[in-house]
């Protein structure tokens, strides 16, 4: 039999042609394909076992340029059918390249200890931190006794204490006591990698001081950038002196980018309402603001007889508002938020500047390619997530209606109200999953306070900023304020009645990694396929949110400092300390989908507390936590008594049992510990996120890139890389427990990387 008569090789070639044919009917769609593509070669650089060699980016390379001979031959040849094959192919190469060429270009010295002492720098940003104090960012930074090889460029402190001394200022040089660290990797396997995030924003080291911050120097830098922050600054303290309390917060952030005033029980009511959206200058507020000054200019230019007959109004008011977008993005900080919304409004604009239409799916299909192009690392983030998901599905809901005509035959005071509420509807359906994944939690009347808060924002705060920007010159700026003042009571009123609900806020549990793919795929296909096979991707978001729905948590928790440690029982996650560790307590609740304080955590019955102890059993292996005076003795009285010993010191292993002291910690990461079989299987955050650049104390961005395979396969039974470089590095005998209870671990071999 030849091959092309083989049964195998005919089905193959069939479902082959199929395929083609099917993408044949999607001409005049495929463009929008081209940021799914992109977005798979950037998921696939992320999702790496280990940093890619040089090796590895060449054979990249080849297969990019192979796809580009391909397309070639088929452009030559007329062959239309296969060319969208190759152009695919080629967006996944070359997102994959210019990922690994992003994080490269970015790279900066990542401080490779703990550090107290003096820190001088420059401040470069001002914030707030999760616990509610201010925080600093610095750059030009000097630590004491520390080369400047590796020295961080920027560092990130919080305040804590007593800070009258000094009115922090963008460009000031100050100096300060602080005690600070490498940017901490996830407090769970598969958990927020922070280590990831701090990389891409060039933060070197994070920590906080307890003393007063210093000027160091009088003058303040001049620099063009420095200014900007500085009038953002300016324009945050101007506003909050026109408008008193939260509601003066509340107005700077939305209008500066300035979120410093804003105090913790008003940022969690908004959360519980979901309206934490507004804080963030994003695509609401860039869309409302260019929209109000393009009506605006549009209706003053029509105003005027002599111009509306000699320019083309429309043009010139779109020309207007994308200036104004532009200077609000320098204003507010270049956040990846305002690039984002100022890069989709750009798009909508230069589309009425070359007579296109300006809200369509290519429009969005643009935005998202230019951003993933010039920020690939926003791939991950929810803000990039959510916004194109609502974005996407209003443009292609509304798209569905005016097709239908169902909008069109409506009366204009019914078609208002009923476009607020639908869009409203439409973006928290679309952003509910990734609200969900990222932050755990779903308000349940957040369409509600979204019907009755939005439209102020559209209809009374934002006209009134341009009005308020108009009359600032003639100082009658105040006359708008006091227009918006009541507006913005009125969203902070909603937001904290509407939280305040009993049951406003369900918390879920994470999902796994692959359920926010496929059910963004599923619905990407859903969108953009033309014909009935678009029902597929129904199916493939409903298999995620099955895969969501069976996902379990690991038994126990360990955080990478080995000061907390979580086990899960019937009553949920019991904690072993009431207090401290916060961070890694809250955020194990929240990704269990429990909503209890840790106080509450730490009173359930699945851990047994001992003065300075902590014991607890999992599937027969006994487990103890040492802390307190004379731990270290302690700890290695009981290494003859449990089987797996958490220790926060480093010490050396006196006995037979699993050894898990700080020096292990600071390699392995955090652990989780799940029930396998007759033992237990751990896995660490070090397995989970892979040697990568970001978390490889050694990288350096002038150095050759290390390789570092990751196993395909967990390893079985004895471990004695694990077990010779942790429980028995002087002796390297094996354990008794693990030949009566196996304990699994997978990528024990980190253990023996520098």
């Amino acid at each position: 039999m030849k091959l092309g008569e083989h049964p195998v090789w005919r089905c193959a070639h069939l479902t082959g042609q199929a395929m083609l044919d099917g993408i044949e009917r999607q001409r005049g769609q495929l463009f929008l394909w081209l940021p799914v593509f992109f977005a798979l070669g950037i998921g696939a650089w992320f999702q790496l076992g280990g940093e890619p060699g040089w090796g590895s980016y060449l054979w990249v390379t080849l297969v990019a340029l192979g796809a580009v001979w391909r397309l070639r031959g088929c452009l030559r040849a007329g062959d239309s059918r296969q060319s969208p094959v190759w152009i695919a192919l080629l967006c996944v190469t070359c997102a994959f390249l210019n990922t690994g060429l992003r994080a490269h270009l970015v790279a900066e010295p990542v401080l490779g200890f703990r550090y107290y002492g003096a820190v001088e720098g420059r401040i470069v940003g001002i914030d707030r931190s999760a616990s509610d104090v201010p925080r600093l960012t610095l750059d030009q930074v000097v630590l004491e006794n520390v080369s400047p090889a590796r020295t961080p460029t920027r560092v990130r402190v919080s305040l804590h204490g007593d800070q009258h001394w000094m009115t922090p200022e963008p460009g000031l040089r100050v100096t300060l006591t602080a005690n600070i660290a490498p940017p901490e990797g996830p407090i769970e396997p598969g958990g927020f990698d922070f280590q990831r995030m701090a990389w891409f924003d060039g933060l070197g080291a994070v920590g906080y001081t307890r003393t007063p911050v210093l000027r160091a120097q009088s003058q303040i830098d001049p620099s063009p950038t420095l200014w900007l922050h500085r009038a953002r600054i300016a324009l945050s303290r101007y506003i909050r002196a026109q408008i008193d309390g939260q509601a003066g917060a509340f107005a700077a952030a939305i209008l500066s980018g300035d979120r410093s005033g804003i105090l913790e029980p008003t940022e969690v009511a908004l959360r519980g309402a979901n309206l934490s959206h507004l804080l963030a200058i994003s695509g609401l507020h860039m869309g409302l603001l260019t929209g109000a000054v393009f009506t605006s200019l549009r209706l003053l230019l029509n105003l005027i007889p002599p111009l509306a007959l000699r320019i083309n109004t429309k043009k010139t008011a779109a020309a207007g508002a994308l200036g104004v977008g532009f200077f609000y993005l320098a204003l507010s900080g270049w956040n990846v938020a305002t690039e984002r919304a100022f890069v989709m409004v750009a798009v909508m604009f230069c589309a009425i500047l070359l007579d296109r239409r300006a809200i369509s799916l290519r429009a969005v299909a643009i935005a998202a390619l230019i951003i993933l192009i010039w920020r690939p690392e926003v791939l991950g983030e929810p803000g990039f997530q959510m916004s194109f998901a609502a974005t996407t599905a209003l443009v292609f809901i509304f798209a569905q209606l005016r097709d239908f005509g169902v909008m069109r035959h409506l009366p204009r005071l019914l078609a208002v109200p009923l476009t607020v509420i639908l869009s409203s509807a439409i973006a928290g359906l679309a952003t509910a999953p990734v609200a969900a994944a990222h932050f755990n939690r779903i308000a349940d009347f957040g369409l509600l306070a979204n019907i009755v808060a939005v439209p102020v924002m559209g209809t009374v705060i934002m006209p009134c900023a341009v009005l308020a920007a108009l009359l600032a010159p003639l100082g009658l700026s105040w006359i708008a304020f006091g227009i918006m003042t009541p507006a913005l009571s009125w969203i902070l009123a909603v937001a904290g009645f509407v939280s305040g609900i009993d049951g406003a806020v369900t918390h879920v549990a994470q999902p796994p990694a692959q359920v926010l793919p496929l059910i963004a795929l599923g619905a990407i296909f859903t969108v953009l396929w033309v014909g009935r096979a678009r029902q597929l991707g129904v199916i493939v978001m409903m298999a995620g949110f099955v895969l969501w729905a069976r996902a379990e948590r690991p038994d126990v928790l360990i955080s990478p400092d080995g000061r907390l440690v979580g086990v899960l029982g019937t009553k949920g996650r019991a904690l072993s300390k009431p207090t401290g560790q916060g961070f890694a307590a809250q955020n194990w609740l929240e990704n269990d989908g429990d909503g209890a304080p840790q106080t509450a955590a730490n009173a359930r019955p699945a851990l047994v507390h001992k003065t300075g102890e902590v014991r607890f059993a999992l599937n027969g292996i006994r487990f103890a936590q040492v802390s307190g005076r004379n731990a270290q003795q302690r700890a290695a009285a009981l290494c003859a008594q449990v089987d797996v010993v958490i220790l926060a010191l480093e010490a050396a292993a006196p006995g037979p049992c699993l050894w898990l002291d700080s020096d292990a910690l600071s390699r392995l990461g955090a652990l989780s510990v799940s029930q396998d079989g007759s033992g237990v299987r751990i896995i660490t955050a070090r397995e989970w996120s892979g040697a990568r650049m970001w978390n490889t104390a050694s990288w350096q961005p002038w150095r050759a890139i290390a390789t570092i395979h990751k196993p395909t396969a967990p390893q079985d039974g004895l471990l004695s890389g694990l077990l010779g470089g942790v429980a028995h590095a002087q002796e390297g005998r094996v354990p008794q427990i693990l030949q009566d209870r196996p304990i699994r671990m997978d990528l024990a071999y980190l253990l023996s990387q520098p």
